[in-house]
């Protein structure tokens, strides 16, 4: 039997406010390194064939436009927070071409917030054009399956909040962390890809820094790690992308790895 394989676009790799910040004059936001401009996070994973989304951030609609991607089978939401589920809308040209319901995937309480949010999308008599949406919840530490691919989910901490993320085939997707339970490492051995939040420098209530995100990198052990959801406080992409130990890297906006 052929082994899978899968292609990891990171659509956006900033923080809440994007990056540049409106109003920020600092030498990130003024930079004109395109891997210095991090729209909000989310990646888009094809594997062996399936279209899995983590997250629809505000800048949803431009990150499909920006990567020539035209479809989603699903989306697997890490949290409610609105840079993470403010673009699900933008996901009805999907719905009107395929004729489907989109297929959503979160906690519970993740679930009710987008069913209040987009309360239109599951009236029973939906007014013309609104878009159709199914949605499944997830337990924490759940395998569960979307169009015959294997997802495991992931229990981390934000703050205090309980939240996931998500692992397919060899890569694993943690976004939006400052704690990982015991029991999730279990979950992350053997991995290919682990992609891990690294906000800046300066502790964070509710997210890793990045001499925070290394350590766990070197404590997960994965062959390649890559840093997510960077704000404007990181620095600049190539001067950070230097200090970096080897096999580990910043992504950016636009970057396409593959995994098994």
């Amino acid at each position: 039997m052929s082994k899978k394989s899968g292609t990891l676009y990171f659509l956006g790799t900033g923080t809440s406010q994007g990056v540049p910040v409106i109003g920020c004059s600092c030498e990130v936001c003024t930079s004109l390194n395109p891997k210095d401009c991090r729209s909000r996070s989310s990646v888009h994973i094809v594997y062996d064939g399936v279209h899995l989304q983590i997250d629809t951030g505000p800048d949803f609609r431009q990150q499909m436009l920006n990567a020539e991607l035209t479809h989603v089978d699903a989306v697997l939401f890490t949290h409610e927070h609105q840079d993470h589920i403010a673009g699900l809308d933008d996901t009805r040209p999907v719905i009107f071409r395929t004729g489907s319901e989109m297929l959503v995937y979160g906690q519970q309480r993740v679930i009710n917030r987008i069913k209040k949010v987009y309360d239109y999308a599951f009236e029973p008599q939906p007014y013309p054009g609104a878009p159709r949406i199914h949605a499944t919840p997830v337990q924490d530490g759940q395998k569960f399956s979307v169009k015959g691919i294997d997802i495991q989910s992931l229990p981390v901490i934000h703050g205090r909040l309980p939240i996931l993320g998500y692992r397919i085939g060899g890569m694993a997707y943690l976004t939006d962390t400052n704690h990982i339970p015991e029991p999730t490492y279990e979950l992350l051995e053997g991995l290919d890809v682990l992609v891990i939040d690294a906000l800046h420098h300066r502790d964070h209530f509710s997210h890793y820094t990045l001499e925070q995100a290394v350590e766990q990198a070197k404590k997960i052990g994965a062959k390649q790690t890559y840093f997510i959801h960077m704000s404007h406080y990181m620095g600049l992409h190539e001067t950070v992308s230097n200090k970096l130990p080897k096999n580990m890297y910043l992504s950016y906006d636009g970057l396409e790895i593959y995994f098994n």
